[in-house]
């Protein structure tokens, strides 16, 4: 089933030139785009560049912002040491009719990009719930964009979904302690 979902994206690529390149995007440079939003949004709710004195309300505001780019980046970590236990191989290598639309390299499973983009998410979400839906459809617009390119099965980025918001939710939790 795993094969039969991943060919099912993975068809959309190498039919046009255009579309390769918007894969290309969402999948490669979009990521980026979404770390500067989540940087700006953090920054611009909170209105500290209005404020009276804009370096004391950051000093205020810092700690939400670390909290939700350090869950991120560890359970970014944690894809990576699980990703050398498990030792699951991208499509392009078990499938040998598949062409990535970029290098990759590593094994796949869980994605590191779907796990840190998922963790993200839900560091918003569970502080501003609305601006959090809409990190949730960036991580799985990500997640599609790196199934077509043939670098994920659907099951690398499910994985790496369930493990970003798992280790969102405990962070969480650990933090209401």
């Amino acid at each position: 089933m795993n094969t039969t979902i991943f060919y099912f994206f993975y068809n959309f690529a190498h039919q046009s030139i255009l579309l390769d390149k918007i894969i290309i995007f969402f999948a490669v440079y979009f990521p980026y785009l979404v770390i500067i939003f989540a940087g700006l949004f953090l920054l611009f709710h909170h209105e500290v560049f209005k404020a009276e004195s804009p370096y004391r309300v950051f000093l205020q505001k810092k700690k939400e912002i670390l909290l939700v780019f350090a869950t991120s980046v560890f359970a970014w970590i944690l894809a990576r040491v699980l990703k050398l236990l498990i030792h699951v191989d991208r499509p392009f290598i078990s499938l040998p009719d598949v062409r990535a639309l970029f290098p990759e390299d590593g094994f796949a499973f869980p994605s590191g990009h779907a796990t840190f983009y998922m963790a993200l998410a839900f560091s918003i979400l569970f502080m501003h719930k609305k601006v959090g839906y809409v990190f949730i459809v960036f991580a799985v617009l990500i997640g599609i964009a790196r199934i077509i390119g043939g670098v994920h099965f659907p099951v690398d980025i499910l994985g790496g979904f369930a493990l970003g918001a798992l280790v969102a939710y405990f962070v969480k939790m650990y933090r209401m302690k």
